[in-house]
Order: C-alpha cells, then structure tokens, then sequence
C-alpha cells in the first residue's frame, strides 16, 4: 500500500479547501446582511457582526478538511461545491457549540479574544443589565448559529439521497455533542476519578463532532456503505479522544515553549477529565483533598492554578495522559492501515492521527479554532 512512515500534511489541496469553505460562509453572511429589514425579517447587525468576527479568526478549518478526506475515502473525487458548502455548515455548527460552551463556561476569551458573550455586554456598557443581556445575546446568536447550520447543509446543492443521508449524521454528531455537553456540566466539581466517564465525555463532546462526523459527512455524500462508515470510525473514535486529552493538556499546562500563566476554566469548573481523575486516584490523602479544594474553585487564583498544576505532574498524572494519548494514535494509525483504503487516503489518515494528537491547538488562548467546545 505504499509507504506510509512519513504520511503527507497537510493535505495538498488543504489551502483551497479552507477557502472555498470560508468563501461559503462569507457568502452567506452576506446574504443574510442583504435581506430585508423590515419588522419580521431582520436580523441585528450586531449580532452579524459578533458571528463574522467568531467565524473568521484564522483558523485551520480542521473539519471541512476532515469533511473531504471522508469524502475521498469512500471514492469521492475532487471537492465540487455541494461537497464544500456542507463543510462549511460543519464550521457553523462549530460556532454554535462554542458561543454555548462559552456562556456555561463564563469564559472571557475565545482564540486569544474576548468571548462572544462580554463584547455584547460591551456594546451595552452602562446598562445595569448588561451581562446578562450579553449572555443572553450569545444565547440567541448561538440558536442562530444552529439554524444556519441547518440553512448551509439545505442550501448546498445536494441531491435528495445526499440530503437525507447527510441528515442522519448531522443529527447523530448533534445529539451525541449535546448529550456529552451535559454529561461534562453534570460531572464538573464533583471530583470523579471515573476514568469511564471521562472518556465518555470526551467521546461524545469531541471525538463525534470533530472528527467523526466530519469524515461521515464526506463519507455519506461520497454514497459510503454502513461497512466504510464503520472503518471511518474505528479510526476516529480513538484520535478524537487522543485530541480532546492533548488539548486538556494544553489547557492545563499551556503548549510546549508557551506556558500558560492564567487560571485555566478547567480547574475553576473542576471538570471531569481523565487528567484530573487520575491524579485525584493516584494522590496521597492530603494531595486529594488539597486538590479537591483547589479543583472547581471560581475565585481561583494564579497561585492556586500553579499548586494544582503541580499536584497534576507530581502524581503522575500528566505522564499517564500523554501515554494515554500515545495509545490512542496508535489504535488510529493502525486502523487506518488495516482497511481497504486507497494508499493515498490511508496516508491521509495517518497524517491527520499524527497531526490531531500532538499539534498544540488551545482555542481559549490561541488563535486555533480546532477544538471541542469546553471544549
């Protein structure tokens, strides 16, 4: 099948795909901006405003890219538009799930910037209200932002068959992101060490949505048999998981050469994850509750953020995830090659397990879009 030691990323049409996908976006922006303004119709320019700007940040565009190596490997050809348009609704859902995880979280920045939720409150500066109706706002732009998901994948030019098959992915990496979003919020503080759990979480609230579902959407537009699509996510599972632990890693710790200094939302909400579970596990009766006090503390202080830090390494915690990580490439990588994928898509696949685990992509602090809403 070639050799594959040293898998081909990004892929070589990487950079078209991303701006044919964005050019969709951009394009319907405009167009909702052109619609008339009358009583029933219009829609705030603030709010347009507030999504453009969440929309375009200079991300990697991670799962219109997946969206076309699921396409490729179930035998699709090029991308054509109807492929890339229902990328594009993937990069809106996306928009969706983080204006949300922002507003559960309390987050103030998103990709290096301040989050959805505090510029509407900073356009009403002065209002006694003016948190909540930030909050409230990221709300509605987040149902928005849902909607028109909905509006990209109806409008891209797919035939029936495509349409309904397309439905039932979306609907699959819909319920599964919502369903692992509760479960995380449900879990958070209450200082589990169920490693089960936490890999359920990651699971459904990332694995399904980032990865998964990106390679069935492709997959099923492609005409995929249930045969593939069962391949596609023996592969993905395991590096969406692999994903989620790195970037609870860099959420934690910072990325390498970069150390982050703040408090991370993670320790403050006290989220389930398998870092935390298993340092709480492995930790001497005095450590546990030291880190039980420090974990989903909200006033939380950059001191506090570093004694938890060091609670997380001491124990061993740290090193137990980036094995855990290892593991998990591996299972991926190996599924690639044991399919009857082409050479060319099977080296694709390695490049992306190699990629999704180990490039530093921290959302809430840098200007990578390619992560889970918490994530």
């Amino acid at each position: 099948m070639g050799d594959r030691t040293h898998a081909p990323w990004p892929p070589r049409d990487a950079q078209s795909v991303r701006e044919e996908a964005e050019a969709h976006l951009r394009s319907f922006l405009a167009g909702q901006a052109q619609r008339p303004r009358g009583r029933d119709l219009a829609v705030p320019p603030a709010l347009l405003r507030v999504l453009t700007d969440y929309l375009f940040p200079g991300g990697k565009r991670l799962r219109p890219l997946l969206c076309v190596t699921g396409w490729r490997a179930a035998g699709g050809r090029g991308h054509p538009h109807a492929l890339t348009a229902s990328a594009a609704a993937l990069e809106m859902f996306h928009a969706f799930a983080l204006l949300h995880d922002d507003v559960m979280d309390d987050s103030s920045l998103r990709r290096g910037r301040p989050s959805a939720h505090r510029v509407l409150a900073a356009l009403h500066h002065g209002r006694p209200d003016a948190d909540r109706l930030g909050v409230s706002g990221a709300i509605l732009l987040g149902d928005l932002a849902l909607a028109w998901s909905d509006c990209l994948l109806r409008t891209a030019g797919l035939t029936p068959a495509q349409l309904d098959a397309a439905g039932a992915v979306v609907d699959a990496m819909r319920v599964a992101t919502v369903g692992g979003q509760y479960a995380d919020l449900v879990a958070a503080g209450t200082g589990t060490t169920d490693e089960d759990l936490a890999m359920a979480i990651a699971r459904n609230k990332t694995a399904k949505y980032t990865v998964e579902g990106p390679l069935h959407l492709g997959a099923a537009l492609a005409g995929a048999d249930t045969t593939l699509m069962q391949q596609l996510s023996v592969f993905a599972l395991p590096l969406g998981e692999a994903f989620q632990l790195r970037n609870d890693l860099h959420g934690v710790f910072g990325e390498p050469g970069r150390p982050d200094k703040s408090v991370p939302d993670d320790l403050r909400d006290g989220k389930c994850t398998l870092l935390t579970g298993l340092a709480l596990r492995r930790a001497a009766p005095d450590e546990r509750d030291r880190l039980l006090h420090l974990l989903g503390d909200h006033d939380l202080d950059e001191a506090g953020a570093a004694e938890a830090r060091r609670l997380l390494e001491s124990t061993g915690a740290r090193h137990l995830v980036e094995q855990r990580i290892t593991v998990l490439r591996e299972r991926a990588r190996s599924a690639a090659d044991h399919t009857a994928f082409h050479p060319a898509t099977t080296a694709e696949l390695r490049g992306w397990a190699d990629h999704l685990a180990a490039t530093p992509t921290h959302p809430r602090h840098c200007e990578a879009d390619d992560q889970e809403p918490t994530p």
